[in-house]
């Protein structure tokens, strides 16, 4: 499975954050092992330009590590930011906008995760609501 992270909003988009986000993602005993990453561009460059840099991070979660896991690590540096801009994670069609707020409430967590989890009720099923 593959899960994409960027971010939006104020100070976003920096693709030194997002290889901060990798950096915390290498360094987080409980995914080492499970988890492949890569930062590529959302978007080829058009014609004649070099492009506009790179800016989503492609997670590859190995079959043993659950989405779960994943998500709480990525929340758990969001949090860490200075300026926690939005976090878009998205795998397939489904897309999933989390403020650093949002990331606070066990709820809003909960229904992320049940979105984000392959098989029933996840982007397989019918997705419910967030």
């Amino acid at each position: 499975m593959v899960l994409e992270v960027l971010e939006s909003g104020p100070g976003a988009g920096s693709e030194d954050e997002l290889r901060s986000l990798a950096d915390w993602l290498r360094e987080d005993e409980s995914l080492a092992g499970h988890l492949r990453s890569r930062i590529t561009a959302s978007a080829p460059a058009p014609s004649g330009h070099m492009g506009t840099g790179f800016d989503v991070l492609q997670l590859a979660l190995g079959s043993s590590l659950s989405t779960a896991a994943l998500v709480i690590s990525v929340l758990q540096w969001q949090l860490s930011r200075r300026r926690a801009s939005v976090l878009v994670l998205s795998r397939g069609d489904v897309r999933v906008e989390l403020t650093a707020e949002a990331a606070r409430d066990e709820e809003t967590l909960r229904r992320v995760m049940a979105v984000l989890e392959p098989g029933e009720g996840g982007a397989g099923g019918d997705g419910g609501s967030s």
